[in-house]
């Protein structure tokens, strides 16, 4: 096995590639859940924001539910794989951004908490 770091499009990949009967094959390990950034946003609430560019599969919150401190919020995907978004506070959600099948940006806001 070796290790190797590949970009694509700017984005940085760390693979593992093995040598099989002279043909090379290639695993990248699967995400983890990702704690999303929480920014600042008007009238005290905070902002669950997308880790990486991507297109939503699907919104778990809706407009006042009560989410704790790594609960699921949204989940992304990028590249055929899955990224679940967690709140990083605890807090009610009081907007949704985002809807199922939407592109989002790194560091697009998709929830607002209060």
């Amino acid at each position: 096995m070796k290790r190797l770091r590949i970009s694509v499009e700017g984005k940085s990949y760390d693979v593992e590639v093995e040598l099989l009967d002279g043909a090379f094959t290639a695993s990248a390990p699967v995400a983890a859940p990702v704690a999303a950034k929480a920014a600042p946003v008007a009238a005290g609430g905070v902002s669950v924001t997308s880790p990486l560019a991507a297109v939503v599969v699907s919104v778990d919150v809706a407009v006042g539910d009560v989410v704790e401190e790594g609960q699921t919020v949204i989940t992304l995907e990028a590249m055929k794989m899955n990224t679940i978004v967690s709140a990083q506070s605890g807090g009610t959600v009081s907007a949704i951004h985002v809807s199922a099948s939407d592109a989002v940006e790194e560091g697009q806001a998709m929830v607002t908490l209060a």
